[in-house]
């Protein structure tokens, strides 16, 4: 037996002390008035609670509720609650020192003592005293309850003990319908709720008398214990028996027997020399402790009345003892602070083979069968003469023989070992195979062949008969041995650990590594386990070091798992776990008391607990297996555990970070901020882009700008500077990407906030001279106003300037005449997408996930694989197709009419006030598009070839004639070919132009102009032969394979994917609401097409479907853009409104466009009554399958709609009747109405426009007589 310390504090005397029932806590009641919390698990002090004047002697926990008790030689009992981190109310009633203070187990009672000579009962619920006990003639040191009996025992210094009768008490303060701590008034809630207790002392008196008048008293004395020749300090019971023991003054320990009549001294224990302060019983084995002022803690036999160890503690004498309620743990205070340790080993030896776990549990050697659950006692093993716990158990296999250690802790040289045979037969053992020796460790080396490190740490060899065989000659220190394979062992000292061949008599490998206790092999001995009190290190079989985990808390066992890749290891309170590879470690879950782990079988854990029973628990084995796959990069097992397994927690998040995955660990993400973090790290804007909106913080889209910026994402940059309101970066921006339109309306909200300096700015960089001039004069800067106006030749301004300045008897600056204008140079090629960026994979999981998305565009060459059928009839792509990855993330812009979807309330009355009878403005956003006012530009003139002129004086006799020059392969383009693309590539503009006039009956060139450059420059590639040579060109060939340099064709630099994903991108701004910008990109898609050079028929197809969505699109959105700008004073614009939401709903566009279509009309009927109207528009939403809560708003609308069947105006639109919308005056024309139409784009007129440009498309005449073929392929 030894005492094994566990936690010791350093402070001022320990008068007091308590183990909380349940947390690894325990509480010190100082001699300097401070009590202390302790976590005795982590060492580490919690709280301190100081509101005591004087030594604090007694101190309780209660056993369910969050307080604890005190008393003090303030004559004061406090009550804390140590959640809210203070006293909760005080209890005043004692008149001198008050020794000790506990709760009642079961009843809301606290018992004190006090040198009053009086022990009290008192009630914390009602606050108040309920009984006090007297006959006592001296100080009471001590009065404690029964554990489950009606009984108090009280000790005082008049050398007496005295059983009390408290049953009287319990039926008078206890209510008939139980006795449970709610009982006896006021209720738990009153002490955990209540204030500081100072306010209710009037409580605290002294109760009505003891004994009524013609009644039994309360409380009566039962025995009086006499026996002790001095003074008795303490007094305990003993939990389930009828004894009870005391220590005194006279040294002595008295053991105490009673029943209902009367009580008798059974022993004294003597040993103690001095005063003995306190005595318990050990609540689980028949031992009594006590502790005394002479410095030591004794261990006494109950049965034998004998000391069994004698725990000395120089310098400090011991004042008070406590017991833990449920752990084998135990806890006193002493001189200089205090200690919590246990009296024995709990440990139960073991040791797993294959399948079978051999343990001993009481005198047994039991073998589990981890397959069949099947647990078999052996034999029965030896008693050690020092009742000792064994240390280890050791098989063999081959031999069926075991070896059992016993080590004493206090004595170590002590120790001894146990060689049993086991038999065939289960639960015999022959007698004479148990042989016991002398030895400090003893492993197996051989099949029959053991290790016995001796008590002068010499290694020596014995055979299975116990005899000696060699020595093994090892000079160094030696204070452990532990197994490490056939012929070798593991020799541990104190900082390092060595391998030993005991062949060749010499160390192998080493490894730093402190106290190490024990040592666990993985199954195919390539990996160990080297377990301290607080350290785990893995090694390899040669001691090389794989990684190394810290501890708070005593590591208790471990086992390795399957694939021997980790080692899963127990703590007092966790299940853990650590890798083999990259040193990664983490918790697998906690556990409420202590297990010793045997084996690890797929996801159950075989263990162990201290009572050696075996213990099975299921463990979610995930997180290690996750980690150790992503290690070992296979990847197709992490892509199924991400999309199947839970795998939630910081600690999975960080470890994917530190790997380099942050885009894994999105998946598991929900928190916004982290996953805008994990976005920006893998370099995903658009989920931080998601995540952002989401937060909506200055801070959050400073940081996506400029990671924005860094990969050249200037429209997500724009974003970020517009929510940020950062003005002047958002100007520049818009400078250096040649955005001159949204410069412009930079400088407008310039005006709009005042802002002096970003105005002129602005003003600048748009070379706004006349602007610049206005802002100095506003300011008051006439000279400088004037300066700027007479350089720019702002003649008018200059004199009405030079006026006011003369008139204001300023002088007027003198001018440099070499001064010239500041002009910004005009941007050519204004930058509309974003930097250009390779189509990377970041990682195999980006590649694993677009593997589906990309399945149906790489097969076969075409460009779609899917053809739906539109309401018109025409076959649609599923490539032009609106991309959203699932309905519930389109976010439509504030220039739909959606925003303010109607309020309804039950009984279908909007719950705004005030509505507009027509919807809101749209915003600044929504103005027309291309300025195309200015005259029509002529096609550019035609690249001049050069040609082969005659030398006329080379016709002279003898002189040489010049070969002439060949034609390179564009020359032949334009007249191989009737594509437009091809003449465009050769630089035969005007060429290009009649074809485009006899195909499509385009008349205006200048919106060409872009486009013609860019193919033209496309179709070529330069290089350089020789320094300073001029540049040399060759021409790549789309029909390389057969061409000649005559029949050659150029390659088409323009492809229908490329204009596939451009849709997509006006596909977004509409559902922004950014109609201009869509509309602008809609019309250079457009005029793109003509320009194509495809090779199928299918692509021909695609083709021509693509002008039909580009038309549909822009008669939509130029439709809703002249709607916006009509005047709202009066009813025939409110019914005009109306009528154009309705045609806009005709549109051919996508689901998700027309939802917000039908939407803005259902809305703009509804305000204005048109009730039959809004029903049709919410019925047609409604079969549009919108989002769930669109689809009940609209539903809520059409309940309200045709209860009132009814419109307020007649307007032009019928519904039934099929009709197409006239391009310009944006009214119906009915089917078997005149109309005319372009032949470009398809847009349909009334007769009247006929022989204008075509407002759709812009370039074609309406009505002008062509083939309307587009000729984009040279198939036949």
């Amino acid at each position: 037996m030894a005492l094994l310390k566990k936690f010791e504090s350093k402070s001022a005397r320990v008068k007091g002390i308590s183990f909380h029932p349940t947390r690894p806590w325990v509480l010190a009641s100082l001699h300097s008035g401070v009590i202390q919390l302790w976590d005795y698990r982590l060492c580490v002090l919690i709280e301190k609670f100081d509101e005591h004047d004087g030594p604090v002697r007694g101190c309780d926990f209660h056993s369910q509720q969050p307080i604890f008790v005190s008393g003090g030689d303030d004559y004061k009992i406090k009550v804390w609650n140590y959640k809210q981190r203070k006293c909760i109310f005080t209890l005043l009633g004692h008149l001198d020192y008050i020794r000790t203070t506990f709760f009642h187990k079961q009843h809301p009672w606290i018992i004190s003592a006090s040198d009053d000579q009086t022990v009290r009962i008192w009630n914390w619920q009602s606050r108040n005293s309920i009984a006090i006990l007297t006959g006592h003639n001296h100080y009471v040191m001590c009065a404690q309850f029964h554990p489950s009996e009606d009984l108090v025992a009280s000790a005082s210094l008049d050398q007496t003990v005295r059983v009390w009768d408290i049953s009287g008490l319990r039926k008078k303060n206890t209510s008939p319908g139980g006795a449970g701590v709610g009982a006896g008034g006021g209720g738990a809630a009153g002490v955990l709720g209540g204030a500081s207790g100072i306010g209710r002392l009037g409580a605290t008196s002294v109760s009505s008398a003891q004994t009524e008048l013609f009644g039994q008293p309360d409380v009566v004395v039962k025995h009086v214990l006499e026996g002790h020749d001095r003074g008795v300090n303490w007094v305990s019971f003993h939990p389930s028996m009828p004894l009870l023991v005391s220590g005194a003054d006279d040294r002595q320990v008295k053991l105490w027997r009673y029943n209902e009549s009367k009580a008798w001294e059974v022993d004294s224990c003597r040993g103690h020399y001095n005063n003995v302060s306190c005595v318990i019983f050990h609540p689980k084995a028949e031992l009594i402790l006590s502790n005394s002022e002479d410095k030591s803690i004794r261990v006494w036999d109950m049965q034998k009345r004998t000391c069994l160890q004698n725990f000395r503690h120089e310098n400090d004498r011991f004042w008070v003892l406590a017991s833990h309620p449920s752990l084998n743990l135990f806890a006193a205070g002493h001189d200089n602070g205090m200690m919590v340790f246990k009296t024995e080993r709990e440990r139960p030896p073991h040791c797993v083979h294959d399948n079978l776990a051999f343990y001993v549990k009481e005198r047994q050697l039991r073998r589990l069968d981890m397959n069949t659950s099947k647990d078999v006692a052996l034999a029965q093993v030896k008693l050690n003469k020092l009742t000792q716990p064994y240390y280890s158990l050791h098989y063999n296999p081959a031999e069926n023989c075991f070896l059992l250690v016993t080590r004493p802790a206090a004595n170590i040289e002590n120790s001894t070992y146990d060689l049993y045979k086991i038999s065939a037969k289960e639960g015999e053992m022959d007698p004479l195979d148990a042989k016991r020796s002398p030895g400090l460790a003893a492993v197996w080396v051989a099949r029959n062949r053991f290790a016995v490190l001796d008590k002068t740490h010499q290694l020596t060899i014995r055979d299975l008969q116990n005899q000696e065989s060699r020595k093994v000659e090892y000079t160094g220190a030696v204070d452990d041995i532990f197994y490490a394979g056939t012929g070798l062992l593991l020799l541990k000292n104190a900082d390092s650990v060595q391998m030993y061949d005991l062949q060749q008599k010499r160390v192998l490998a080493s490894v730093k590594a402190t106290k190490v206790k024990y040592v666990i092999w993985s199954k195919n001995m390539e990996c160990a386990a080297l377990l301290s009190k607080h350290t785990v290190t893995l090694v390899t079989k040669k001691l090389e070091v794989l990684g190394t985990v810290q501890e708070s808390t005593r590591v208790k066992s471990g086992a390795w798992d399957a694939g021997n890749e980790a080692f899963l290891y127990t703590t007092s309170n966790h299940i853990k776990y650590a890798l083999t590879t990259g040193g990664d470690h983490g918790i697998i879950r906690t556990m409420d008391i202590p297990l010793y782990i045997l084996a690890v079988r797929g996801s159950r854990l075989y263990c162990l607990s201290r009572e050696a029973s075996p213990v099975e628990l299921s463990i979610d084995l995930t997180e290690f297996r996750f980690k150790l796959a992503l290690t070992h990069r296979r990847y197709d097992e992490v892509l199924n555990m991400v999309r199947n397994a839970n795998l939630l927690g910081q600690s999975i998040i960080a470890f994917l970070q530190k790997k380099g995955y942050p885009e894994v660990a999105l998946h598991f993400v929900k928190d916004e901020k982290t996953r805008f973090g994990l976005a920006l790290e893998c370099g995903n804007l658009q989920v931080a882009l998601e995540a952002a909106k989401v937060l909506d913080d200055k801070t959050i889209w400073v940081a996506l700008g400029e990671a924005a910026l860094l990969q050249g994402n200037h429209q997500i940059v724009e974003m970020a500077y517009q929510r940020t309101k950062d003005f002047e970066r958002l100007a520049f921006l818009y400078l250096i990407t040649g955005n001159q339109e949204k410069l412009q309306k930079m400088l407008k909200i310039a005006q709009i906030r005042k802002d002096v300096h970003g105005q002129f700015q602005c003003a600048l960089m748009l070379g706004d001279a006349q602007e610049r001039t206005k802002v100095l004069k506003e300011l008051g800067q006439l000279p400088l106003a004037y300066l700027s106006s007479v350089t720019h030749s702002l003649d008018e301004d200059a004199e009405q300037l030079r006026a006011e300045l003369e008139q204001r008897q300023i002088a007027v600056p003198e001018t440099n005449t070499s001064a010239t204008p500041l002009l910004p140079m005009t941007p050519l090629n204004p930058l509309v997408e974003n930097w250009p960026q390779l189509t990377v994979s970041t990682g195999p999981f980006d590649a694993q996930q677009l593997l589906a998305a990309t399945a149906a565009s790489s097969g076969g060459g075409s460009l779609s694989t899917a053809i739906g059928k539109s309401k018109s009839g025409a076959a649609k792509s599923a490539a032009f197709a609106a991309v959203v990855d699932g309905e519930d993330q389109v976010v439509e812009g504030e220039a739909w009419g959606v925003e303010g979807d109607l309020l309804l309330d039950e009984d279908g009355n909007p719950e705004q006030d005030d509505l507009e009878l027509v919807g809101a403005n749209g915003g600044g956003d929504e103005e027309g598009g291309w300025d195309v006012d200015e005259d029509i530009a002529q096609a550019v003139e035609q690249m001049r070839l050069p040609g082969a002129a005659d030398d006329e004086e080379a016709e002279g006799e003898g002189a040489f004639t010049v070969p002439q020059r060949g034609h390179p392969p564009p020359f032949h383009w334009s007249s191989t070919s009737r594509l437009v693309a091809d003449h465009v590539a050769a630089g035969a503009f005007d060429s290009a132009a009649r074809l485009l006039e006899q195909q499509l009956g385009i008349v205006r060139l200048k919106p060409f102009k872009p486009h013609f450059l860019a193919l033209y420059a496309k179709s070529r590639v330069a290089y350089t032969a020789f320094p300073l040579s001029p540049s040399n060109f060759v021409y790549p060939a789309r029909n390389w394979q057969e061409a000649t340099p005559k029949t050659s064709l150029p390659a088409s630099a323009l492809k229908l994917t490329e204009l596939a994903q451009r849709l997509q991108v006006c596909y977004q701004l509409t559902t922004a609401g950014k109609f201009s910008d869509a509309t602008l990109r809609l019309r250079l898609l457009l005029l793109a097409v003509p320009l194509l050079v495809v090779d199928t028929k299918q692509e021909v197809s695609e083709a021509q479907q693509l002008i039909q969505i580009c038309r549909e699109y822009l008669v939509g959105l130029l439709l809703e853009t002249a709607r916006k700008e009509l005047p709202r004073d009066s009813v025939e614009d409110a019914k005009r409104n109306l009528e154009m939401a309705a045609y806009f709903t005709h549109c051919d566009i996508q689901p998700v466009h027309k939802i917000l279509t039908l939407r803005t009309a259902a809305n703009l009927s509804f305000k204005n009554k048109q009730m039959r109207h809004c029903a049709s528009f919410c019925r047609r939403c409604i079969e549009l399958a919108p989002k769930p809560e669109i689809a009940a708003q609209m539903r809520k609308m059409l309940a309200v709609a045709e209860r009132d069947n009814t419109n307020a105006f007649e307007l032009n639109y019928d519904e039934h009747n099929p009709f197409v919308l006239c391009s310009r005056s944006f009214v119906p024309l009915y089917r078997g109405k005149p109309q005319t139409k372009c032949p470009f784009c398809g847009a349909s007129y009334a007769p009247t426009f006929a022989g204008s440009v075509c407002d759709v498309c812009e370039v074609a005449e309406i009505g002008r007589e062509a083939s309307s073929n587009l000729m984009i392929s040279n198939f036949k």
